[in-house]
């Protein structure tokens, strides 16, 4: 769960952050520089998301991982000790990792949250993605 969790709060089954807010009946258009800046923050923090969730799972061992969403902190405060400072790193540094890519972490969770319910955003944000990971 944490592992879904952490990409998508980085892409929607996904969302760190996107089980944090409800969904919007209304969706807005993002620009395709906001969904490179998404796909690109999504891209970065993808590693260091890996990283900070095999050190939570030996931290918290055979226990279920609870999902942690970095927007609220009563998903982290349940973590042990090691394993809340691990996640806080990860939750500051991908805060670090968005605003570098030109947004703020409310349009971030927002283009999170949309992609829930926009196909063709989906597909929008899919194809830069693989796009991005073509390139040098």
């Amino acid at each position: 769960m944490l592992e879904k969790s952490f990409l998508f709060g980085a892409i929607a089954s996904v969302g760190l952050a996107s089980s944090a807010f409800a969904f919007t009946s209304q969706v807005d258009a993002q620009t395709p520089a906001e969904i490179r800046n998404y796909a690109k923050s999504v891209l970065a923090m993808e590693p260091e998301r890996r990283q900070a969730f095999e050190e939570i799972k030996k931290l918290i061992g055979g226990r279920e991982i609870p999902q942690i969403v970095c927007s609220d902190s009563n998903s982290l405060s349940g973590l042990p000790n090691k394993a809340r400072d691990i996640a806080v790193n990860y939750c500051n540094r991908s805060q670090k990792i968005v605003e570098q890519n030109g947004l703020s972490i409310d349009n971030f969770n927002k283009i999170t949250r949309d992609l829930q319910g926009n196909e063709k955003l989906k597909t929008d944000v899919y194809n830069t993605l693989l796009d991005l990971q073509k390139k040098p």
